[in-house]
């Protein structure tokens, strides 16, 4: 009786063990189809309204015009000079951010002391959490009037500051990824390339760097979709000229930033030049997703599994 008492707790017990899995997997399954339901959501909206646009404007004058003048009498929809001044802006970030942010990586993990990277790396990442306003006014007014003593030609609004601005911005999600994907390297291979006579600098830069490269790319390609999205510096320091040019010492608009113009009331709901923003924002959307798809490809080139 004992014994039978025993197992039928046992199979309750069990009973409770399987009802609890399930519902942890609805729970689990649930987040899943949240995420994707507003994933869905965003496209939807977004491109229901960039249909909308299209019907109006054509998709060859949208890619291909020179001049982005919607909210002038003569109205024109070319995106290419906001494109340029998105890509040009991101550009010169990143030539900030990656040599910075791959050297203070190399260091944070190949050189510093365990107990130095613990206190650095923090202090480092508290530039991740400066709202972006502040680094907008920081680029207008002390990195532009410090680049007038340097270069008298350059405008107020510019896309250099801007740029460079960014790149100390996204700097800290390029060295923390970065250094993420160095320290995840079997140690065996360092002790290897010690045994062999390698010096610490051949290590770090013959060794690591290339074992952790998968990791870099992705942080190199996160980086620069952060910085394709940046809003409120190219705001702020950049100006509000859609200008089609190369020159990064002149007023330029980006996408974000013309979003961010059309978006403060002052255009009625509903007309083309308010659905403009959707085109924008699509075309946004699809490069970030170039992006993401370029990311994927080069992880799955250069993984490496331990």
């Amino acid at each position: 009786m004992a014994v039978s008492a025993e197992r039928a707790r046992g199979i309750v017990g069990a009973r409770r063990v399987r009802w609890g899995e399930l519902a942890v997997q609805v729970v689990l399954g649930l987040c899943a189809l949240v995420s994707v339901a507003t994933t869905a959501g965003i496209v939807w909206v977004l491109f229901r309204d960039t249909a909308a646009f299209f019907a109006d404007v054509s998709p060859i004058a949208f890619l291909t015009d020179t001049q982005w003048t919607p909210l002038f009498s003569v109205k024109r929809f070319g995106v290419l000079p906001l494109l340029t001044g998105t890509l040009l802006a991101a550009t010169i970030a990143m030539v900030v951010a990656v040599p910075m942010g791959l050297l203070s990586a190399i260091w944070l993990a190949e050189i510093a002391s365990p107990r130095t990277a613990r206190i650095v790396k923090p202090i480092l990442e508290i530039l991740a959490g400066i709202p972006t306003v502040v680094y907008g006014y920081f680029a207008l007014l002390f990195v532009t009037p410090l680049l007038k003593h340097l270069i008298p030609s350059i405008s107020t609004f510019n896309a250099l500051s801007a740029g460079l601005v960014m790149g100390i911005m996204v700097l800290p999600m390029m060295a923390s990824l970065a250094e993420d994907a160095m320290t995840a390297v079997p140690v065996s291979l360092r002790e290897a390339a010690f045994a062999l006579g390698a010096t610490r600098a051949e290590v770090a830069l013959r060794v690591v760097v290339p074992a952790a490269l998968s990791g870099i790319v992705a942080a190199f390609i996160l980086a620069v979709s952060r910085a394709i999205g940046e809003t409120m510096i190219v705001v702020i320091a950049m100006g509000q000229q859609p200008t089609l040019t190369l020159n990064p010492l002149v007023p330029m608009q980006t996408m974000t930033a013309y979003i961010v113009q059309v978006s403060l009331g002052d255009t009625p709901h509903g007309t083309l030049e308010y659905n403009s923003i959707f085109a924008v924002g699509a075309t946004l959307f699809v490069v970030t997703q170039l992006l993401n798809v370029l990311a994927l490809r080069v992880l799955r080139r250069f993984r490496e599994v331990y």
